[in-house]
């Protein structure tokens, strides 16, 4: 073994090996697999076929090696190649109101294979869970009659929110669409089959279901599982201290009071540095208030000097 920063004298066989293909052979196998008769085939298809034919022009690993060497992996052929589009347009919001993100999760049932819908509509600025419902189906019925509850409650201004989700039927259907277009709510869609692209709402799922609160067991009836998802809702937006918005509530961030809460924070730990200046090695705890968040940004989206919180 050599020792570390050792120069590896090693340099390999000098002469090619006997059974290197050679340019012609090469060749060969690009025009057969590029032909009409192969070109939708991967190599593991094209060396059964050319055998049953009487064929042997090599093997799959060669197949391989040469078409990746001459850059004809990628796709082949007259179908189009799989493509999950481009991401979503990236959204920030600076207040609440200005971006909601919802999903449908399953709530366990006592009877194998059925389930509840908890339908959940967030503030992502905020984090505040402004709407949901618990019901037995899932149906676009349910989400447009919810989001209009929250537009009437939250007093939404036409044209001032815009609604992130899936790509669900209950996301996409008329329905839903067609109330969107009435209360004025500019939608924004995940790419299919993505589900990182609708994360705040995954998150705030994730909170719900590994929380200590929640049942070990699944819900009995209907009316418990709305009973247990109100207390829920209830700890998430006035108790619940959230990581992402400096450990304040979604309810007190939403309705502003988050403002007065990290200054008087600030303010004592400003105090004890004054205190005791030798237990402080550098500046004290940054309270300042998360100002903005984002959605679907990538990093290089965003500006070096950014405090924002992103996702």
């Amino acid at each position: 073994m050599r020792s570390q920063g050792q120069e590896d004298l090693r340099h390999g066989p000098k002469t090619a090996p006997a059974n290197k293909l050679s340019a012609a052979e090469r060749a060969h196998i690009v025009a057969v697999a590029s032909s009409t008769e192969y070109c939708d085939m991967s190599p593991h298809q094209i060396v059964p076929k050319l055998a049953d034919g009487g064929q042997y022009v090599a093997s799959e690993s060669s197949f391989y090696r040469v078409l990746k060497a001459n850059a004809l992996l990628t796709h082949r052929g007259r179908s189009k190649p799989k493509s999950v589009g481009a991401r979503p347009r990236a959204k920030e919001a600076t207040a609440p109101r200005e971006l909601f993100s919802w999903d449908i999760t399953y709530l366990r049932t006592a009877v194998q294979g059925q389930y509840y819908y908890l339908y959940l509509f967030l503030d992502v600025f905020s984090r505040k869970a402004v709407g949901w419902a618990v019901h037995a189906e899932e149906s676009m019925e349910y989400s447009s009659s919810l989001l209009a509850q929250i537009c009437r409650v939250e007093n939404i201004e036409k044209g001032r929110v815009c609604l992130h989700s899936d790509n669900g039927s209950p996301m996409k259907g008329a329905t839903m669409l067609v109330t969107m277009q009435r209360l004025g709510v500019m939608p924004s869609f995940s790419r299919p089959s993505v589900s990182n692209d609708n994360p705040f709402s995954e998150a705030l799922f994730k909170t719900l279901k590994y929380c200590p609160q929640y049942p070990s067991q699944p819900f009995a009836s209907l009316e418990e599982a709305r009973c247990w998802v109100a207390e829920f809702i209830s700890w998430y937006n006035t108790v619940h201290l959230h990581s992402a918005i400096k450990f304040t509530t979604p309810a007190s961030r939403h309705c502003g009071d988050d403002v007065g809460i990290l200054t008087r924070r600030d303010s004592i730990y400003k105090a004890a540095q004054l205190r005791s200046p030798n237990r402080w090695s550098g500046k004290t705890r940054n309270w300042e208030k998360v100002s903005r968040v984002r959605l679907n940004w990538l990093k290089e989206d965003v500006p070096s000097d950014s405090s924002a919180h992103s996702r």
